[in-house]
Parts: C-alpha cells; sequence; structure tokens
C-alpha cells in the first residue's frame, strides 16, 4: 500500500486574474499565512499547510462562464483549520472582503464536532473551512464505511 501524504496541489482556472489575485492573495497569504511561491500575470501559487493552491486565467473562449458546482468536476474545495475559533476569525475577514457567504459558521454532521463556513470566490468557486477536532471520522470509522448523510449529495445550495 502507497502512503500518501496529502494533496499536493490544487490548481482553479479563473475569469479575471487581476480580481482573483486580490481575492486569493488576501485569503492565502494575508489569512493563512501561506507562502506566495509565483506572482504573475499567467498564475497565483500559494504553498503551505501540506497544501498548494494554483490560480490561473481561463482560456478566452471560456471566459465570462461561472463556476457551476454540479457539473461534472470540482464540487468544491475545503481547507482545513487547526482551531474552532478560527472559522470564527475567517467569517469576519470574508465578511470585510465583501465574499459571497453560502452559509455563516455553523455545525455540521459530517464529523463530529465539525464546524465550517461556506463561500464563493469571484467567479462562484464554492470554497469552505472546517473545523473537526481530533482524527475527525478516522476515530469513529470502525473497520466499515460509516452511512452516508442524507443530504449528501442532494442539496445544491451546499
Amino acid at each position: 500500500m502507497i502512503d500518501i501524504n496529502g494533496i499536493a496541489h490544487t490548481q482553479l482556472t479563473v475569469n479575471d486574474m487581476a480580481r482573483s489575485r486580490v481575492f486569493y492573495r488576501k485569503l492565502l497569504h494575508e489569512t493563512f499565512g501561506m507562502t506566495i511561491q509565483y506572482d504573475d500575470a499567467q498564475v497565483f501559487y500559494c504553498i503551505g499547510g501540506r497544501t498548494g493552491l494554483v490560480i490561473t486565467p481561463a482560456e478566452e473562449q471560456y471566459r465570462g462562464e461561472r463556476f457551476k458546482q454540479r457539473r461534472v468536476g470540482l464540487h468544491h474545495l475545503c481547507f482545513r483549520v487547526r482551531a474552532r475559533e478560527d472559522i470564527d476569525k475567517l467569517y469576519q475577514v470574508l465578511i470585510d472582503m465583501e465574499a459571497t457567504i453560502v452559509h455563516p459558521p455553523e455545525a455540521g454532521h459530517w464529523a463530529p464536532g465539525y464546524y465550517s463556513v461556506l463561500f464563493e470566490d469571484p467567479d462562484g468557486i464554492r470554497l469552505e473551512a472546517n473545523y473537526v477536532p481530533g482524527r475527525g471520522n478516522l476515530d469513529v470509522i470502525d473497520g466499515e464505511p460509516l452511512p452516508v448523510p442524507d443530504d449528501m449529495g442532494g442539496d445544491p445550495s451546499r
């Protein structure tokens, strides 16, 4: 068996690099403390917390399209924070950024102690940050997969 060490990076494609750079610089670098690895007209790439996020512009023929959460591909991207109060701090940053908030900080049934905020970037790409204490569901899985929550795939607003 291969022991993975996380996801090395995720690349998001955006409509307006200048507008998205401002958003992601504030979120990734100024709020999450990630290091900017690359920053030019075609690439904004931050690394830190065993995470890498790359932002690049859409090709010309796709400019102007909005992200559709239920199309084939990415549903949403979720960052894990180390403290529950960081979710509340992030929420205030998002309000100050005038980000679109899908739901404010709230408890969820996805794992014991789950607490999250769900928001969108300037292109409507769904982003989430969550806090889960300890090992989360790894502490409760006992040999068999857990039952799927009723609303896992059905609520398009989540």
